[in-house]
């Protein structure tokens, strides 16, 4: 924490002032020097930094708190807070234009969170966009990755479950204060996440999860990050948003690519058209990232499913087309190419181009 208590509660409390957000914090902190200098200045001069209406709206809001008794009130339902002048302060979100001037958390940030992925997509994942999002996560966290979602539905739900079943470490970012957890339905999900990770915002616990603060939250997920990876995705989504954020603020983007036919792969295809990383295998982000992370791959190659058992036996013999592949496993046409879209995504197969797919060893 800050170097005093007295210190800190002038820090959260100017933070959730209404229409002052991380860059009017800055230039009201550059002007004053100090949150407590701010919050004991004339209403004329605060105007002078932030504007005359903006003033007012301070000014009523200052004279409705008391920053000590207010910090009291946050700390007694256990809940951290840490400022962006605080060591302990996260170092890549440090890195972005507008970093959250005080941030709200249960659980607690690591050294190990450093190399950290967020992985983010659709509210109505299908089945192909919920088994990539599963064995990417699954993989990424055997490579010690931490995974940063935002625990909406679908793909970020799912991201961070993996991630907890893996027994790796997760950091949710919300869009609403601590004690408002949304979807509601979320709630056992965060609870298990701050026991086991990080559950993390700006806004003051009992902020309301307000649709203008999700595009807020997206910059602290990939100001997280050293990459986002987008799973699945529709052309209007707001993961699309956090990967936009992502390159705004050096980060690497990844996109999976998925059925043509799918509406839910537009956005990942858009990405990818727009200079994103096209993702097939786990190895695909670590080669990118250029970092050195631990090995957590096995040489055995195992079927899932009685699908993929089919197909990996018509392969064992070498490289086969797509036409041979359905011919010899008997199998739909529409189910061979999911499941040599997935099986290529997990690095079972590899396509060698002209749709001639052998086993990856």
């Amino acid at each position: 924490m800050s170097n005093n208590f007295n210190s800190l509660a002038f820090w959260v409390a100017l933070s959730g002032a209404p229409q002052i957000g991380p860059v009017r914090f800055k230039e009201l902190i550059d002007y004053f020097k100090s949150p407590e200098l701010v919050w004991k200045a004339r209403i004329e001069d605060v105007a002078k930094v932030i504007g005359e209406k903006a003033s007012w709206v301070f000014d009523r809001y200052r004279n409705s708190i008391e920053p000590d008794r207010y910090l009291e009130g946050i700390i007694s339902q256990g809940i951290k807070v840490i400022t962006v002048v605080d060591k302990d302060y996260p170092r890549l979100l440090l890195e972005i234009y507008d970093p959250p001037p005080v941030i709200f958390l249960k659980g607690e940030i690591k050294p190990e969170d450093d190399l950290a992925i967020a992985v983010v997509g659709t509210r109505k994942a299908t089945v192909y966009g919920k088994e990539v999002t599963r064995y990417l996560v699954k993989e990424l966290v055997g490579y010690g990755f931490t995974i940063v979602s935002g625990l909406a539905r679908g793909v970020d739900s799912l991201a961070h479950q993996t991630a907890l079943e893996c027994g790796g470490r997760t950091l949710a970012v919300l869009g609403s204060g601590l004690n408002r957890i949304y979807p509601p339905e979320n709630h056992s999900l965060a609870e298990e996440i701050a026991r086991g990770g990080v559950l993390l915002s700006e806004f003051p616990p009992n902020f309301e999860p307000l649709a203008g603060n999700f595009p807020a939250r997206n910059r602290i997920i990939s100001g997280l990050s050293r990459g986002v990876v987008v799973t699945e995705a529709g052309e209007d989504s707001g993961s699309l948003i956090t990967a936009n954020l992502a390159l705004d603020q050096n980060r690497e983007v990844f996109a999976v690519p998925g059925p043509i036919f799918s509406k839910l792969s537009k956005g990942p295809a858009d990405l990818i058209k727009a200079g994103a990383k096209l993702v097939t295998s786990v190895e695909d982000i670590i080669d990118e990232m250029n970092i050195t992370v631990k090995d957590s791959k096995s040489d055995s190659i195992l079927p899932e499913n009685a699908e993929e058992d089919s197909i990996l036996k018509i392969l064992s013999s070498g490289a086969k087309t797509i036409d041979q592949v359905i011919k010899e496993t008997k199998l739909p046409t529409d189910v061979v190419n999911s499941t040599l879209t997935l099986m290529e995504i997990k690095g079972k197969v590899k396509n060698l181009g002209n749709m001639m797919f052998v086993i990856n060893r």
